[in-house]
């Protein structure tokens, strides 16, 4: 499995990996409104932009996994890894335990699947682009919410 804070080489190594050896890097954005973006890096496109439940979007990953096997690399918005709230943080706050059990889902999952993952910092994914900004940047030209863009920005270009 892949930890890019653990392993030698470490994020660099990772997107090296991810540019070689995946077919499909899947993105995730934690929390109530689950944010899932399939990468087809041979393809060069998106085959999945989209917000769901937390049981939908670990379907699709084990069904990609199916299909794939470990041809497959996750990439998770790891809450847990969140030191900044911005404005108003006191109400997100009170949100802040639910999308860091999240995370600690995600990981438990992906392990007991030994599918190969990262859990990526929110700082260190570009979050939070309007649509037409996303638009511009990644050629995807469908309706899109913050959610599916913040886990489009997990795999874009990978």
């Amino acid at each position: 499995m892949i930890y890019h804070s653990k392993k030698k080489g470490g994020f660099d190594a990772m997107i090296r990996k991810a540019r070689t050896a995946y077919k499909y890097c899947i993105g995730i954005d934690t929390g109530v409104h689950t944010g899932v973006a399939v990468w087809n890096r041979e393809e060069r496109r998106f085959e999945i932009l989209a917000e769901m439940k937390i049981h939908k979007a670990m379907f699709i990953v084990s069904e990609y996994v199916k299909a794939a096997g470990d041809k497959v690399l996750v990439r998770v918005e790891d809450a847990r890894k969140r030191n900044k709230f911005g404005e108003r943080s006191e109400f997100k706050l009170q949100g802040a335990g639910s999308v860091k059990r999240d995370s600690t889902i995600w990981e438990d999952y992906l392990k007991d699947l030994k599918i190969d993952y990262n859990m990526v910092a929110p700082q260190n994914n570009h979050t939070k682009l309007d649509s037409e900004t996303f638009a511009k940047l990644t050629g995807y030209s469908g309706r899109t919410n913050e959610h599916n863009r913040d886990a489009g920005m997990l795999v874009f270009g990978l």
